[in-house]
């Protein structure tokens, strides 16, 4: 389960929209790069493809939930 989960907007123009993140996830403290098509950019960090199918779609959804809902 995802833990303290932090975003904030790096760019937002006509051409490209991204935002970074941050959470806790099982003790580690992980950060990335959320992009307008939904892809995710891990940058420097070392996760498991196991990892990656039960994170992403959680980071997914509480983008859904907090940039596009508008909440």
């Amino acid at each position: 389960m995802l833990s303290h989960f932090q975003w904030k907007e790096l760019r937002n123009n006509l051409v490209r929209r991204e935002w970074a993140f941050s959470f806790f996830f099982e003790g580690t403290y992980l950060t990335g790069v959320y992009h307008k098509d939904g892809s995710i950019d891990w940058g420097n960090v070392e996760i498991s493809d196991q990892k990656k199918k039960t994170l992403e779609p959680q980071i997914h959804d509480l983008m859904l939930f907090h940039v596009y809902e508008q909440h």
